[in-house]
């Protein structure tokens, strides 16, 4: 494999965020970063082991018929490649296996958790025990949200990070667990890296800084080895600061917030996988 980083964005069937995704893995460095229509992947035009990012963007698969990305979950899980090699969900399976990168934003958040790779505390990749569900407020929010950081998560995307401001945009966004055995689990092992804070960076459920409801305040998980990571918030839509909603009255670095998280991951797989 070159030592280029290869990133890879699916498209297709509802996501809307794929160039915004492809141009932050670019900003961050990435030498190829291509958005790719799922098609070309269930037809084996295009190869996982090729990549080293992979990343699930925003949108609504499907129509989010079936609950979020629950219909998406069910073609990369079941559907089979053209060819006879090796299906999608075996694909994944291998880039997990492999150490590589994998992050789910807003809708590829629900994707990764009804796929059952997120938080997979026992490292059960196909096991889902959690889901996100339709807002407390019972309507689409589309607001800027503080987030909290967890400096002890093994998140390779939010290292060094001490709190940031990223905006959502859904309906489906209240993180709930099948039980409280699997909450204490996540928690115990650190797979919270950000949680909805208020302005002070403290976390809250108070509505509208935690705009869904989430149980814990939980705004993203990973899973225990960091590398696979989704979230809500969407830091595609902050790499640059006149994306800021207060860019004209506050001074601003030039890179947005969201791009750090980007940032976190190209410099990983320069330093591991190359």
């Amino acid at each position: 494999m070159s030592k280029q980083v290869r990133s890879l964005v699916i498209a297709g069937n509802g996501t809307n965020c794929e160039r915004e995704v492809a141009e932050a893995c670019r900003l961050a460095g990435s030498e190829v970063a291509e958005a790719v229509h799922v098609a070309e992947l269930l037809a084996g035009r295009v190869k996982l082991e090729d990549y080293h990012f992979l990343n699930l963007a925003g949108g609504f698969l499907d129509g989010d018929d079936l609950g979020s990305a629950k219909a998406g979950a069910n073609r990369l899980l079941h559907a089979p490649v053209a060819g006879g090699g090796a299906s999608l969900a075996e694909q994944i399976g291998q880039f997990i296996a492999d150490g590589k990168l994998i992050m789910g934003v807003c809708n590829g958040f629900q994707l990764m958790v009804k796929m059952g790779l997120l938080p997979a505390a026992e490292q059960n990749y196909q096991q889902q025990s959690c889901t996100l569900t339709h807002n407390d407020c019972g309507r689409f929010v589309d607001r800027w949200t503080y987030l909290q950081t967890d400096s002890a998560s093994p998140c390779i995307y939010t290292k060094g990070l001490e709190g940031i401001y990223l905006p959502v945009r859904h309906g489906e966004g209240k993180f709930v667990v099948e039980s409280a055995a699997t909450l204490q689990a996540i928690e115990d092992a650190h797979l919270v890296p950000l949680r909805y804070a208020d302005a002070g960076f403290n976390p809250t459920m108070d509505y509208p800084a935690n705009p869904n409801g989430s149980i814990a305040a939980i705004a993203g998980v990973c899973d225990p080895t960091g590398r696979l990571f989704g979230l809500m918030p969407h830091p595609e839509a902050y790499v640059h600061y006149t994306q800021h909603p207060r860019w004209t009255r506050e001074e601003l670095a030039e890179e947005g917030m969201g791009l750090w998280l980007y940032q976190n991951a190209i410099n990983y797989i320069r330093a591991n996988l190359l």
